[in-house]
């Protein structure tokens, strides 16, 4: 059998808004190195690289003093480019998968499908518009770019909680083990794993 090449991509985004440099190792150990103007955000993207087992390394600035929109923006898109760079022509993943991850009394699910096919639906009501500085309406933006970019249909269902953090923290643990599972390699798997002959 031949070597499994490294799964990997980086990539350099510059715009008059953000400065972004974004590596992306899909069979990696959970490391993460985290340099962004948005905490929460570096702490989600945490969580994500250690349930994956991805290794990311992001170091972004961003005009923040207007709000955090254009970072969390910025960076999905990068980590949705990386993403599907790395996975190449996908021979082998196995291409689906469905997580359910529960945070305390919140429960989160992840439906992936790495598909070639863009789509996004999320379904999700938070107690709270705001945790800390950090508007809950990002996570949105930041699934939906990463879905467009990395060119996969993503399904998020956050099912209930009452804690803000604890629901947004168990989409992005769910996001990570479902990509994980999505892109694992099956033996087999022969070519890619669609009728088409094709993703």
């Amino acid at each position: 059998m031949a070597e499994q090449t490294a799964r990997t991509a980086s990539v350099a985004r510059k715009t008059n808004e953000t400065d972004i440099t974004l590596t992306f190792g899909v069979d990696g150990t959970g490391q993460a190195k985290l340099e962004t103007d948005v905490p929460f955000l570096n702490h989600m993207l945490d969580l994500f690289a250690k349930h994956g087992q991805f290794d990311l390394s992001v170091e972004a600035t961003g005009d923040i003093d207007i709000d955090d929109h254009h970072t969390v923006e910025d960076i999905g898109i990068c980590l949705g480019q990386t993403l599907r760079e790395a996975l190449g022509d996908k021979r082998g993943i196995k291409r689906y998968a469905s997580v359910f991850v529960p945070m305390d009394e919140a429960l989160a699910q992840v439906v992936i499908d790495v598909s070639n096919r863009p789509h996004f639906e999320y379904r999700a009501e938070y107690p709270s518009a705001q945790v800390g500085s950090f508007s809950t309406e990002l996570v949105h933006e930041f699934l939906w770019k990463l879905a467009l970019e990395a060119r996969i249909t993503l399904h998020v269902i956050v099912h209930y909680g009452q804690n803000t953090h604890h629901m947004i923290e168990a989409v992005f643990k769910a996001l990570g083990r479902a990509l994980d599972e999505a892109t694992a390699i099956d033996p087999r798997v022969t070519g890619v794993p669609s009728t088409k002959g094709v993703l």
